[in-house]
């Protein structure tokens, strides 16, 4: 289990061993190129030696790790072998040139090889199956056969090695069919790089897992990089005369196939790898088009003027970038398809589903359906944010909770107004432009089931006012039987009673008068607490006297602030009144069920709304409940048409805030 990771180690300490040598002849003979290249080749190799052995500690049983190492180690040879190469031409005796000079010669093909194997066993660290192991028997043994025939063949070595005597030295009959079997290994070598290859493809059409899949597809998408090298070859060619930006291209392929190689193994789920590859191919082929009418307008203009025109090549490129420019979204659409079906699907069908709502015949609340059909979800939720909730609710106004599951966010006009939440399909990048093309569905179901809940809310207020209404009916009519009207009419009763004495002289009239003007002065008393409960008095002198007066009741200090225009008495009567209303029911409610040391009443006026603020430095915890007084001063608050806030986290105090409308 662990030879693969000791492997990796051995392998990672020969690139480090390589490394320092390729130091050792940059200082004693290297020249500036080869010192360059030498140091260009390392940068480059050390992804993979890293990466390599981060997949060998993380999967000790596979051989990805080690063979990915031994590509960087094939890259730092390379051109530590330039690096000898150039300190031989500078010191002619250094050692072991002779046998260098003689294996150099065709050892070319081992770059290849570790790329090539690490094909073959891709992702699993095993061959797809018995019958691959003849490529691996070949790629380990034609670079050796063909680097011994070139070591062989007659003719001068490479330079600096023009004047190393040969190690090898076939007779001259054998000489002819040495050079015939080197020339037909190319093909053969060529022959195993193909088929390992196709060992990847192979992979993918039999695999059956989606983690395999993307594995596959990521690594796919690392050896991208060598297409693209092409592309870069062409437009450089094009327009710099040489194969200079091939470079660049090359220099991404080595830092691209071990990350790409790395992600695979360890994280294939770090991003939506069908999203990469439909983008890589679709901006692959516009560039190709483009380098193509590029090259194809300077031959036309070449032609036309009997020389290079680069003004006119650029012209006519412009051209088609501008016309290529509406044919994208078909281009990009078309690579889809092949690429990546699961986003044209949901764009599809999302789309579709936007055509048939305008045209009434389906509910924007199909959305749901919709998304899980087209994503093979059937456990996709969709949530609706409404607004002043902190939590999501579905089409029909319950509770969603998305738990663990991943929550793409839908954002419209900067506004949270829903999210997208996986069940057990689907990528989060593919979740994430399902819930961006649904935005203005999940707008237009989000206002409908806020409208459908003012609606339930203005129903249930209605009822509860009218309800309210009748039992403040009922207490006023309790209030006055059992108080000023028994008053007075046990008054009415002795004053009668008084008139048929009046005569006799048996009755003490200024003594019953005393009486009855007490009786009086208490029944106008009793009208007065009852008229106070309807419309306080004190709002007479303004409100804010009315809160003065208020405050002044309370057995809690309360800091009183109210804005000067408002405390004059420069508001309508009935914003006065609910805003005291609001305040006195906060405060009581405070001082009821809090036991706060302090209370605070604010009232201010922003443009025509008043806001009345109640706080307490209580536990908080209180809520709006039905039948309590905070729910009624709701529904007063509303029937003004104003709106209430409650805020109470526990532990944080209580703070009542109303909104009024008020018109001046």
């Amino acid at each position: 289990m662990a030879t693969p990771r000791l492997l990796t180690f051995a392998l990672a300490a020969l690139t480090s061993l390589l490394a320092g040598a390729g130091v050792v002849l940059a200082v004693i003979g290297g020249d500036g190129r080869a010192t360059t290249e030498f140091a260009a080749g390392v940068t480059l190799a050390l992804p993979s030696a890293a990466l390599g052995t981060v997949i060998a500690v993380r999967r000790p049983a596979s051989m990805v790790g080690p063979l990915l190492v031994l590509v960087g180690t094939a890259a730092v040879w390379v051109t530590v072998g330039d690096l000898y190469a150039s300190a031989v031409a500078r010191q002619p005796r250094l050692p072991l040139s002779a046998l260098y000079a003689a294996l150099s010669q065709g050892d070319w093909m081992f770059l290849y090889v570790p790329a090539a194997l690490l094909m073959l066993v891709f992702p699993d660290g095993r061959l797809p199956g018995r019958r691959w192991r003849w490529a691996v028997v070949g790629l380990l043994t034609v670079p050796v056969l063909f680097m011994l025939i070139v070591a062989s063949d007659p003719g001068s070595y490479r330079p600096p090695f023009e004047s190393t005597p040969r190690l090898l030295l076939l007779p001259a009959p054998y000489q002819p069919v040495v050079r015939a079997a080197s020339i037909a290994l190319l093909p053969v070598f060529l022959g195993l790089l193909v088929a390992s290859a196709t060992a990847v493809a192979l992979r993918y059409r039999r695999a059956t897992g989606e983690v395999a899949r993307a594995q596959l597809k990521w690594f796919a998408l690392g050896a991208a990089c060598l297409p693209l090298t092409l592309l870069l070859c062409w437009a450089s060619y094009l327009f710099l005369g040489g194969p200079e930006l091939a470079l660049a291209g090359l220099a991404a392929t080595a830092l691209a196939i071990p990350a790409a190689t790395a992600i695979a193994v360890l994280r294939h789920d770090l991003y939506d790898i069908d999203r990469a590859i439909s983008a890589a191919v679709t901006y692959g082929l516009v560039t190709a088009i483009l380098l193509a009418f590029y090259t194809a307008a300077s031959f036309l203009a070449g032609l036309g003027a009997g020389r290079s025109s680069p003004v006119a090549a650029a012209a006519g490129t412009a051209v088609c970038a501008a016309a290529l420019s509406p044919l994208r979204v078909r281009l990009q659409r078309w690579v889809d398809r092949r690429f990546y079906p699961a986003r044209q699907a949901v764009l599809t069908a999302v789309e579709e589903l936007r055509g048939r709502t305008h045209a009434g015949q389906a509910q924007p609340e199909e959305l749901e359906a919709t998304l899980r059909a087209a994503l093979r979800d059937p456990a996709l939720r969709v949530g609706y944010r409404l607004p002043g909730a902190s939590g999501l609710v579905d089409a029909a106004g319950a509770p969603v909770d998305p738990g663990d599951a991943f929550a793409a966010p839908v954002r419209l006009g900067g506004h949270d107004i829903g999210a997208v939440v996986r069940g057990g399909a689907g990528t989060r990048e593919l979740l994430r432009e399902a819930a961006s093309a649904g935005a203005l569905l999940i707008e237009v179901v989000r206002l409908r089931i806020e409208v459908s809940r003012a609606l339930d809310e203005a129903e249930a207020s209605r009822a509860r006012i009218l309800h309210a209404g009748y039992e403040e009916r009922r207490r006023l009519e309790r209030d006055l039987h059992d108080g000023a009207q028994q008053r007075l009419v046990s008054l009415g009763m002795a004053i009668r009673l008084a008139q048929r004495h009046l005569h006799d002289g048996a009755l003490d009239a200024h003594g019953l008068l005393d009486q009855w003007v007490a009786e009086l002065a208490a029944a106008v008393t009793e009208l007065r607490q009852i008229a106070h409960g309807l419309r306080p008095s004190s709002l007479d002198d303004g409100l804010g006297n009315a809160l003065s007066m208020l405050a002044g009741t309370v057995p809690v200090p309360v800091t009183l602030d109210v804005a000067a225009d408002l405390a004059a008495g420069d508001l309508p009567d009935d914003v006065a009144m609910t805003a005291y209303y609001v305040a006195s029911e906060a405060v009581t409610n405070a001082v009821k069920h809090a036991g706060p040391a302090t209370i605070g009443v604010r009232v201010s006026r922003a443009g025509d709304r008043v806001t009345v603020r109640v706080s307490d430095d209580g536990p908080g915890g209180a809520e709006i409940r039905p039948g309590t007084g905070l729910a009624g001063l709701a529904d007063r608050v509303q029937a003004a048409g104003g709106a209430l806030r409650l805020s109470s986290p526990a532990g944080g105090g209580t703070q009542v805030e109303a909104v009024l409308p008020c018109a001046w």
